[in-house]
């Protein structure tokens, strides 16, 4: 079975690491690039797969299924610039961790203070993010790509699905522009941190200790990962891609205080350019670090950004390997289906 065939069966469930996306995204693109050639030298449409997120934080990990394309051209939402600029990890004068426990428990309060949304199991989290990720090759320095948008619908259905969610990409950079993916895994898939439906994450402790030590059953850590990394980046997972009770979002904020190495960065830029506060947390042992970016006066999660050091490829200095910004949070009724403000756009 060829790398590209991999990708493509693989159980969603697998909670592949960064590297090991950017790794498969390559391949699968060079795999795209080489059908299309071939396509279009005999004459017949180009077969163009969904391509999965490259970095892991604020989405699943998850296999999405090849679809014919019309490689139809996508609208852009917004189109911003961002300073794709690094501060090496420990070296932000004015970076804290002290600060980090005490931003992290207000932004609970401010979670516990916010409006409850009720979701039912037949509806759908839609969440709107601007994106940048890298478009550079697996063997070579990061390249970010156009900013563009993606468009996600977690299903709330608590029973094993083999389909999870769907994907709309817009853009430049978009692989499959204006056009509605399946996010699908070989086997069904239970609600939980792989699906997390409303009725799931209702049912996590809401005691910051108690979550932290379901949390620390469920993450996997990769190779390399220390056990509190992989629950920073499953809590990152969680608080952008889903919806929640307010008892819940703020139990995940007072667990994230506890994880040893949380630092604030007192300004951090997301992929809309936005100005936050941002919370990350320093591994050593890993060469990839995650930034969840904050607004400054209502704490509301902004985006986030993703780093990676790789002296193999020539990246001995942190670089900037992907930026998102949250653009609107809802819960529709149907696959597909998306606010009324912004189908009015």
């Amino acid at each position: 079975m060829s790398e590209a065939e991999e990708l493509l069966t693989t159980p969603a469930e697998w909670d592949l690491p960064p590297e090991r996306h950017r790794h498969f995204k390559d391949v699968l693109m060079q795999q795209i690039d080489q059908d299309q050639r071939q396509d279009l030298s005999v004459g017949t449409p180009a077969r163009t797969p969904v391509r999965p997120s490259a970095r892991r934080r604020f989405v699943r990990p998850a296999v999405l299924v090849p679809l014919a394309s019309a490689a139809l051209a996508g609208a852009l939402l917004v189109t911003l610039s961002v300073d794709g600029t690094a501060p090496a990890t420990g070296t932000t004068p004015s970076a804290t961790a002290g600060g980090a426990s005490v931003t992290l428990n207000r932004i609970a309060t401010a979670a516990m203070a916010s409006d409850a949304i009720r979701v039912r199991d037949d509806q759908f989290v839609y969440v709107r993010t601007l994106e940048r990720s890298n478009t550079g090759d697996f063997s070579g320095p990061v390249r970010l790509g156009a900013l563009h948008t993606e468009e996600r619908w977690t299903s709330q259905d608590p029973r094993p699905l083999r389909v999870t969610g769907w994907l709309r990409s817009s853009g430049k950079d978009a692989i499959m522009p204006g056009r509605l993916g399946p996010i699908e895994s070989t086997d069904p898939v239970p609600e939980g941190v792989f699906h997390p439906t409303y009725r799931w994450l209702a049912s996590l402790p809401i005691d910051p200790d108690a979550l932290l030590a379901r949390l620390y059953k469920e993450a996997r850590p990769v190779e390399g990962e220390s056990r509190d990394q992989a629950v920073f980046s499953l809590i990152g997972d969680l608080i952008g891609g889903a919806v929640m009770p307010p008892a819940n979002a703020a139990a995940f904020y007072r667990a994230a205080a506890k994880l040893p190495g949380v630092r604030e960065i007192p300004d951090a830029v997301d992929a809309a350019g936005r100005h936050g506060i941002a919370i990350t947390l320093d591994d050593t042992g890993f060469a990839t670090r995650d930034e969840w970016i904050f607004d400054k006066q209502t704490l509301a999660l902004l985006g986030s950004r993703f780093y990676i050091t790789d002296p193999d490829r020539g990246i001995t200095t942190e670089a900037l390997a992907g930026t998102s910004a949250v653009m609107e949070t809802a819960v529709v009724d149907a696959k597909g289906e998306v606010p009324a403000r912004t189908a009015s756009r």
